[in-house]
């Protein structure tokens, strides 16, 4: 694929590694990794970090560890850790035996939480969530000190140990760092290190009851793992002093953070708290819906994991923060199945036409090409018969001016096949037209007619007694307005797109879609992107549009390039 051959552009991340690399440091290594937490499916953000930390690895010839960052048994389970191992692995990406889980650093956390405790730089507060709260302050305003900070080292190590014990109720004590409560950095002002939660983790079962919060975990996952460059996203910017403050007082090996921007697509949201709402609301049918921004849903849809591989590397990575057209996305997929899918002929809306000079009862195959982009992949038998299918839209009983396509007296050809001309409607009780009336011209198979007149519109068709029944989902975009989220005092769940979804029953395609299977990838033609979806049936199979054949992108940027 064009997109996947394109060079690696520089940044600023890549910038600072080869600088590592040239100065020794971490002794030459690149070992990267990727911490996401269990408690929701990945989405298209996701996969940029993914192709991020795996491609660096990759491209120096290191390391990427996947590793989970399960601190909150809350929100976490066995089915989000599955359906993340699955999606890395269909992006194309292998962490060989690196597979780690931030649980299984949970004795040592705890044991390096006891020597801050010892050093007297951290310590057990009895104060309440909120007012842990109030006592912190603002961006103008330092906190105030809470009234448990100077406990002494003895008594903070009994209540620690006994908060592990399970002594004491959630949410009545916390484990805080002791740094300053009048930094100008928030996130500086003693923040929580453990809090009391007597849940039951999907790994560990109840052997814990104290958890280790996100900003004191991670430093020391990565230095666990000797990881070298520790990439996240811009937000964890202002927790970078915290990360090395903490490695630095326990004095242990020490990674380096680095930030980059993340990714917001237009027409969509991207916050996993907003997507599990989506969900659980029955909004959208299920993780994997088509129209949501997962991986499990785009993978549905019919993306492959080339297309957004390659949206990725052409997005590159920043220092600020931007929004990327879905359309930008679109035209990546679009540019993939072009070049691989099958081409086969389903007409949607069906209109019988019947070709009064054809012989009843004789068949005949036409061959068609298979994808014009890639001749390797040969040509295929469409059976031709006297009754066919075509789209309603592709004949007007009194057509505008511009209608070039089938009419009352006028000729067009079935793609493949022969020029037909319609002679004549026929009408249910109701005066609607239900069938058509055509001849045919036996001396022009597959090309022109030998007295050298022209028709101006080629039609797709299919047979009426060889087609396949056929469902077909029709997705658009998921919300009406570019971003949802930008709309102050208002939900963005009133921007849903009631139009999202059109499911079209009774569609009939050419007899080779039967020997499709789940989340192969078609070309319908003058129809659009689909796949076969995971509902389908034996015999009937339902088809999920993954894009239309409208390239958007493309031609806004061929329009920018005439108008520069």
């Amino acid at each position: 694929m064009a997109s996947e051959e394109t060079p690696v552009p520089r940044d600023f991340i890549r910038d600072i590694i080869d600088e590592d690399l040239k100065t020794k440091r971490y002794d030459g290594r690149v070992h990267t990794r990727f911490p996401p937490e269990p408690n929701g499916y990945l989405h298209i953000g996701h996969a940029k970090s993914i192709c991020l930390n795996f491609g660096i690895a990759e491209e120096y010839g290191g390391l990427c560890n996947l590793r989970f960052d399960d601190t909150n048994p809350t929100k976490e389970s066995e089915d989000y850790v599955n359906s993340i191992i699955d999606s890395v692995r269909w992006l194309g990406f292998d962490w060989g035996d690196r597979l780690y889980f931030a649980s299984d650093y949970f004795d040592r956390m705890f044991d390096w939480a006891v020597d801050l405790v010892r050093k007297g730089k951290a310590y057990v507060d009895d104060l309440t969530a909120e007012q842990i709260g109030e006592y912190r302050g603002t961006l103008t305003l330092p906190g105030r000190n809470s009234p448990f900070r100077d406990r002494s080292v003895e008594e903070n190590l009994d209540l620690f140990e006994r908060m592990r014990k399970g002594e004491f109720p959630d949410g009545s004590k916390t484990l805080r760092a002791k740094i300053d409560m009048a930094h100008p950095n928030m996130n500086m002002r003693d923040p929580v290190m453990y809090r009391i939660l007597h849940t039951s983790h999907h790994r560990q079962g109840d052997r814990w009851c104290v958890y280790p919060m996100y900003d004191w975990a991670h430093g020391l996952e990565d230095s666990i793992e000797a990881i070298t460059h520790s990439i996240c996203t811009l937000e964890f910017e202002n927790h970078r002093p915290l990360y090395d403050w903490f490695i630095d007082q326990l004095g242990i090996y020490h990674p380096q953070q680095i930030e980059f921007a993340r990714l917001n697509l237009t027409y969509t949201v991207m916050s996993k708290r907003m997507l599990l709402e989506l969900v659980k609301a029955g909004l959208v049918n299920g993780w994997d819906d088509p129209r949501l921004p997962t991986i499990a849903g785009m993978r549905r849809r019919g993306y492959s994991p080339a297309s957004m591989r390659g949206f990725c590397k052409r997005i590159g990575v920043a220092k600020f923060n931007s929004t990327v057209s879905f359309d930008l996305l679109e035209h990546y997929v679009r540019e993939d199945l072009n070049m691989t899918s099958p081409r086969l002929m389903a007409v949607f809306r069906p209109l019988k036409v019947v070709l009064e000079n054809y012989p009843e009862g004789k068949t005949e195959e036409v061959e068609a090409v298979n994808n014009p982009e890639a001749p390797s992949a040969g040509t295929r038998k469409v059976p031709f018969s006297r009754v066919l299918y075509i789209e309603q839209d592709d004949f007007m009983e009194s057509p505008p001016k511009k209608f070039f396509r089938l009419a009352p007296g006028r000729e067009v050809r079935l793609r493949y096949a022969y020029l037909i001309k319609c002679t004549g409607v026929v009408r249910d009780g109701g005066g609607r037209i239900v069938e058509l009336r055509c001849t045919y011209d036996p001396a022009t198979r597959g090309g022109d007619a030998p007295d050298g007149r022209k028709v101006k519109a080629t039609l797709h068709w299919v047979s009426a007694a060889h087609a396949l029944e056929a469902e077909a989902r029709m997705y658009d975009k998921l919300f009406t307005v570019e971003n949802p989220m930008g709309e102050a005092g208002r939900d963005f769940r009133e921007f849903l797109n009631p139009a999202s979804l059109e499911v079209v029953a009774g569609c009939r395609t050419e007899p080779s879609a039967g020997r499709l299977g789940v989340m192969d990838r078609i070309q319908f033609e003058r129809m659009g992107y689909f796949c076969v979806d995971r509902d389908s049936k034996l015999g009937r199979p339902v088809f999920n549009r993954t894009a239309t054949l409208k390239d958007t992108w493309a031609k806004i940027q061929a329009r920018d390039g005439a108008d520069s």
